[in-house]
């Protein structure tokens, strides 16, 4: 049966990318943990002995950095959030279908992406 006419990848198949979900989540969790604990220590180093105005430059820039991170850390916890809904569509076996055509993703660009819900097709038309 030709990838076309498939409904839905198989229960190995489904593994495979159960499998890579779970290394990509893994890495991802530990990732968010590292972001997590620089924002909780992020004036561990201090910059209370140092002259006013370069403790002014510090301070901004450490700011900035914080809210960087913070913004990294907020697209970290919805990548794991979407790679956790796609472990809930492999174990109800609809993993791999597009939810706008009803048809199989094409297994590389799950492999690429694999949270994805849609076909390359219907996300290009997304943007029309």
């Amino acid at each position: 049966m030709s990838e076309k006419e498939k409904t839905r990848y198989s229960d190995n198949e489904l593994q495979e990318f159960k499998d890579l979900i779970m290394k990509k989540l893994e890495v991802a969790r530990q990732e968010l943990s590292s972001m997590q604990d620089y924002l909780s220590n992020a004036n561990a180093n201090g910059t209370e002995d140092t002259v006013g105005s370069y403790k002014t430059l510090e301070d901004g820039s450490a700011t900035h950095s914080k809210e960087n991170i913070s913004q990294l850390a907020a697209r970290q916890r919805k990548f794991i959030e979407n790679l956790e809904a796609a472990l809930v569509r492999i174990e109800n076996k609809t993993y791999g279908v597009c939810k706008v055509t009803g048809k199989l993703i094409q297994k590389e660009r799950l492999m690429a992406v694999p949270h994805t819900t849609m076909s390359i097709e219907a996300k290009l038309n997304q943007y029309k």
